[in-house]
């Protein structure tokens, strides 16, 4: 069995939750009508189900070697990969005027899910091409953004982001490298840096490294850090002075080469020190260094909504063919598929709306980023681009927090057999792992949404989207449907719940900061649960306006938000006791006794 983009689904999130026929109203997207993007999404699915697919499972088995500084990636990797620039996939949600097609985030991010479906580790090399242009869009020069932007964007060229170093992994405070200036103007960097996603191939002519080092005169700490372009290759052909020392051994996306990168060992064409110019201004580097990486965090999201798809497929696939014991309802006198036994579908329903629920969520904040940008009112960009920015680190979190017990439930389908490498269902479980870690750990997204998008408002925009829940759960009521009326009574108390918790973090996240941030991971579960859930809740309802054509589609709809109403939002219940009962607890054995 073979990934299938869920195009149907996709669609009718973009069309009924996400408000593309109103983003085509917008300044700049209107070709991004439904209709555009169905045709761009069915045919990125038959891209990406006929030529990256296959190489998921052979790239596992034969990941990518490095021997003397060459990364050599799986067999057909190159191949795809200029298949995917030619397609013009990477300039998807870029500016037409670098070579871009221009259309929205929304509708570019369902492609993105698609890519990651297909696979993962295939897909991380134009995640970071992606973040490199939007860093450059934003902070780069007029002759940078010329010279840059359209080779990244038709993948003659790829892009990096290089923070971390052995000594200095989530705290960039600690950052060494420094950048040397030169009497024409330029840079020469030296130092080390490690866990560099596509920090060498052989998939592109060239590699565009956005390179965070200190200038000899920057002040300590993160205010002191300056943001440096340096090209692999210089425009006059010459080897610049950036090596790759390694790749890293890991337990899952083995064919996305993580490489350790050296610069300035003299090993180049142009002597020692690697040959870099200034983005943007001096020491305000991590600035826009954020830029790509939150454009990083939430497509990260996006993977784990991917792997979580490409998991439950799995697992129903099988699940459909494996016959194993008589149904307990005596039904059958003889063994069934598995599928018919409740726990086995309690399983993959739990996969299933997860899945659901975190890409609706992912694909709405995609719509709010597209209103932020476009809109011609200033007020409605702020608020929506604010919005955005809430649910940014829940897409990040939540979804591949998700993924992991995604992965995990579509192995114990599996049984046994999930154990098996041959399966394929274990390598989703390990390709999930690194998702809540890279890109800021699921802690630091949950630092953030404590610290800079519920303390610092007091809980304002928090609650804004509470007050949004509960118009869905009126609006559910007002159905007299049975089935709308319970959902509406859970998604209440899980509101309450998170409710409970926004004023706890508002209240204490200043105060008494241990106790906020020992909850931060569970507030952020809690809301993603939360939200998700109100996506689902929302499909429910808008499945009224499905023709009796889909009739089969919609029911599933409803049955998918039904189950996690019913078992999934009960979850906010005790996150939030965790929260408000358990700081004490948490910090309560001394270090020693560790």
């Amino acid at each position: 069995m073979s990934y299938t983009a869920p195009v149907r689904d996709m669609m009718f999130d973009l069309e009924h939750l996400a408000g593309l026929a109103s983003i085509s109203q917008l300044p700049g997207f209107a070709d991004a009508t439904p209709d555009t993007a169905r045709a761009v999404l069915e045919e990125c699915a038959r891209f990406n189900q006929e030529v990256v697919a296959p190489l998921n499972r052979t790239s596992d088995v034969q990941p990518s070697s490095w021997s003397n500084g060459v990364v050599t990636t799986p067999p057909g990797f190159k191949q795809a990969f200029r298949q995917f620039a030619e397609g013009g996939w990477q300039g998807l949600q870029h500016p037409t005027d670098f070579g871009g097609q221009g259309l929205p985030k929304s509708i570019s991010a369902a492609c993105t899910e698609m890519l990651n479906g297909a696979c993962l580790s295939f897909a991380l090399c134009p995640l970071l091409s992606d973040g490199a242009i939007e860093a450059l869009l934003t902070a780069g020069s007029d002759d940078q953004k010329r010279r840059y932007i359209p080779r990244l964007i038709s993948g003659e060229w790829t892009g990096t982001m290089n923070l971390t170093e052995p000594q200095a992994g989530s705290d960039l405070a600690l950052v060494r490298s420094r950048a040397e200036p030169q009497p024409d103007g330029g840079y020469r960097l030296f130092g080390q840096k490690i866990y560099i996603t596509y920090g060498e191939h052989d998939m592109a002519d060239n590699i565009v490294h956005l390179v965070l080092a200190r200038l000899p005169d920057a002040p300590a700490g993160v205010k002191g850090i300056s943001l440096f372009i340096v090209p692999k290759v210089l425009e006059d052909g010459r080897r610049n002075d950036v090596w790759c020392a390694s790749i890293e051994h890991k337990l899952g996306i083995k064919a996305s080469p993580t490489a350790v990168l050296v610069y300035g060992d003299g090993k180049g064409d142009v002597g020692e020190g690697a040959i870099g110019e200034l983005i943007g201004e001096p020491n305000r580097g991590l600035e826009t260094m954020f830029i790509m990486m939150n454009a990083a965090r939430y497509a990260v999201g996006l993977q784990g909504v991917a792997v979580a798809e490409a998991a439950y497929q799995k697992a129903a696939a099988y699940a459909k063919d494996r016959v194993q014991s008589r149904p307990v309802d005596g039904s059958a006198a003889q063994a069934v598929a598995i599928i018919h036994h409740p726990d086995v579908r309690r399983m993959l329903m739990t996969m299933r709306a997860l899945t659901e629920g975190a890409r609706a969520l992912a694909l709405v904040a995609a719509s709010l980023h597209d209103v932020g940008r476009a809109h011609p009112d200033a007020q409605q960009r702020a608020a929506h681009e604010a919005a955005y920015e809430f649910l940014v680190p829940l897409v990040k979190g939540f979804s591949t927090e998700m993924s992991i017990e995604v992965a995990s439930l579509g192995v114990q389908v599996h049984g046994g057999m999930g154990y098996i490498e041959e399966t394929g269902a274990a390598q989703f479980y390990r390709d999930a792992r690194i998702l809540t870690i890279y890109e800021g750990t699921t802690a630091i997204q949950a630092n953030d949404l404590v610290g800079r998008k519920t303390v610092r408002d007091a809980g304002a925009l928090a609650m804004n989207f509470a007050s949004r829940v509960g118009k869905t759960e009126e609006a559910l009521k007002a159905t007299g449907d049975a089935q709308a009326v319970a959902m509406a009574g859970q998604l209440a108390r899980a509101r309450e719940a998170y409710a409970q918790v926004v004023a706890f973090m508002a209240a204490n996240g200043k105060t008494e900061p241990n106790a906020a941030y020992a909850g931060s991971v569970s507030y952020l579960l809690l809301a993603g649960t939360l939200l998700a859930g109100w996506q689902l809740a929302q499909s429910w309802l808008a499945t009224a306006q499905l023709g009796a054509e889909e009739a089969a589609f919609a029911q599933a709809k409803r049955a998918t938000a039904a189950f996690y109403c019913a078992h999934i939002l009960p979850r906010c219940g005790a996150l939030r006791e965790a929260v408000l009962q358990g700081a004490d607890s948490t910090m309560a054995l001394p270090v020693e006794a560790f």
